[in-house]
């Protein structure tokens, strides 16, 4: 209930405001519109359309970003870095996130400027349509994938799309390789962090062992064992080996 009365608040004082602001300057204020027409034309359904696709696209953005991408890998590998160091809250989960997409974006550079220079820039320019310019910037998306996914990642959806073994990559239709590519993203990230978690838990069983042969049995080990992880990670530089594993891992 405050809430709604400090925006009704808020609302009242903003109508009182602006007029007079504008009363007062010369500024313009811009004014937004939508309407909707009845179409009279086929071109007005096929702009509609567009429109429509469009937003769809962008609603399902997130889930390209994530299924199609470098994303899912160094994400995991991020996760399972703060599980085994304990720190709980530290790195933020915002702040891995950030860091994850920001690494996404370098490793998908030179893919996405492929994506640019065949399908974006020509369709802006008109010297393409937007099948043509579909076709051509999946192509660079189609290969990135088709690099990191495993034979038998594709071979198990194409036989649950019961589909004929394909002669060519080009034969594999992209919603059968997205699937498989992520199925392959996540097995290479849970790897990593596997690889990840071996040292920590050395140090853990280490300080277990010594707290118990000296029979401090009501010292809880994390106590221990949390500064030396974070020691340990800072000496060798972890930052620095992580992300330059995490890119080079891409092939």
């Amino acid at each position: 209930m405050k809430k709604i009365i400090a925006l009704s608040l808020i609302l009242v004082c903003f109508s009182v405001v602006v007029p007079s602001l504008h009363a007062q300057t010369s500024i313009p204020i811009p004014k937004v519109t939508l309407g909707v027409d009845k179409a009279t034309k086929p071109q007005d359904v096929a702009v509609t359309l567009q429109i429509l696709f469009f937003m769809t696209v962008l609603s399902l953005a997130p889930a390209i970003l994530i299924m199609t991408t470098a994303f899912p890998r160094i994400v995991i590998a991020l996760y399972f870095l703060k599980q085994a160091l304990g720190t709980q809250t530290m790195p933020p989960s915002q702040l891995l996130i950030g860091l994850a997409m920001f690494l996404t974006f370098f490793v998908m550079a030179p893919t996405w400027s492929k994506v640019n220079d065949s399908a974006f820039q020509p369709y802006l320019k008109n010297e393409i349509s937007i099948d043509s310019a579909y076709n051509a910037g999946v192509k660079p998306i189609r290969v990135f994938m088709l690099r990191q996914t495993r034979e038998k990642d594709l071979a198990m959806m194409v036989h649950l799309a019961n589909l004929d073994r394909p002669q060519t990559p080009d034969d594999l239709p992209t919603y059968v390789i997205i699937p498989a590519f992520a199925i392959s993203e996540m097995r290479i990230g849970f790897e990593i962090g596997f690889l990840i978690f071996i040292p920590f838990l050395m140090i853990d069983m280490i300080v277990a062992s010594i707290l118990m042969s000296m029979g401090m049995m009501m010292l809880p080990p994390m106590m221990i064992s949390l500064p030396m992880k974070i020691l340990l990670f800072v000496l060798v530089d972890g930052w620095y080996l992580l992300v330059g594993s995490l890119v080079q891992s891409f092939k």
